[in-house]
């Protein structure tokens, strides 16, 4: 096997990626949640309440991926669902308070994760962004604008059509 200063760029990051994974799970399981959890449980502080397909959507999952992750985030008391008034076949979903308290927890073993700063590189940010918009881009029909920006692509290319959705952080 090639010396890892030989690897391709691609290798690197999906290894590495993979790693910080890993290790993230292993510090969030002492709050009862896995990463797939803390991105649900910031998209519904972020956002409020939201129904399951449309927050699995949010975090760019199947379905029934995230009705799993839901299921663990309930039985811990992260979130609670209650039927949907508006549409009785489907339930809203909504963070609690113990869910803002072991995101805020959540939050913080994150970015102690890599302490040395090293992750904190402005071109660093915005290549992955890139990438994860990219090869992202197709199946969730996502764009970051230059300004970190996420926008949801409609069929009119024209930039007022674009629906902003989210913010990636550059700092």
């Amino acid at each position: 096997m090639p010396k890892i200063s030989n690897w391709p760029t691609n290798r690197l990051l999906s290894t590495a990626a993979r790693l910080v994974e890993h290790a993230w799970n292993e510090r969030l399981a002492s709050l009862g949640v896995t990463r797939a959890g803390v991105m649900a449980l910031d998209v519904l502080a972020d956002q409020g309440g939201l129904t399951q397909a449309r927050l699995a959507q949010e975090v760019r999952v199947q379905a029934q991926t995230m009705g799993k992750t839901l299921h663990r985030l309930e039985i811990h008391g992260h979130v609670s669902r209650s039927r949907n008034v508006h549409d009785r076949r489907s339930h809203l979903v909504v963070i609690t308070e113990e869910g803002r308290r072991v995101l805020t927890e959540a939050t913080r073993m994150e970015e102690d994760l890599i302490g040395d700063g090293s992750l904190s590189d402005d071109q660093l940010r915005r290549s992955l962004a890139h990438i994860v918009t990219t090869l992202g881009g197709a199946r969730w029909k996502l764009k970051v604008d230059q300004d970190g920006e996420v926008h949801e692509l409609t069929a009119d290319p024209a930039p007022s059509s674009q629906t902003p959705v989210a913010r990636v952080a550059t700092d």
